[in-house]
């Protein structure tokens, strides 16, 4: 269906371009070439197509984590917690929460549960004990 609206919203697009090259600009004294339409027509389906191929690779990409597998993986703090902020994991922004700790930007640290889309997490360090939480 992607494809469909796509060829559809080109096709508009191509027409407009053509009306306002043979019907607006000469009201303004502006001519352009018929050459000069076909490179407008042409560059306009290049841009079409490209933004077409970003669009349907963005469509049929996977999620690549899922909500479990995010569980056990480290990352680092970018924004403090105390007890919530921002924490980066797998190059992912992520809302957190930590019960016990304030944590600073740069501080890594371990998630140990999800609650909705708000990661749990405890510090990186040597000696803290942590269970898995689910909620």
């Amino acid at each position: 269906m992607y494809t469909i609206y796509s060829i559809i919203g080109t096709i508009l697009e191509e027409a407009l371009l053509v009306g306002i090259v043979l019907w607006v600009l000469p009201h303004f004294n502006i001519r352009i070439p018929w050459w000069g339409l076909a490179v407008l027509a042409v560059a306009l389906a290049a841009y079409a197509c490209f933004t077409y191929r970003l669009g349907i690779r963005a469509l049929v990409k996977k999620p690549t984590i899922a909500p479990d597998s995010i569980i056990g993986t480290e990352g680092k703090v970018v924004r403090p917690l105390a007890p919530e902020g921002l924490v980066k994991v797998h190059g992912e922004l992520w809302r957190a929460h930590c019960d016990k700790w304030e944590l600073e930007a740069g501080d890594e640290v371990v998630v140990v549960g999800i609650d909705g889309l708000k990661l749990i997490v405890v510090p990186k360090r040597k000696g803290v004990q942590y269970q898995q939480v689910r909620r």
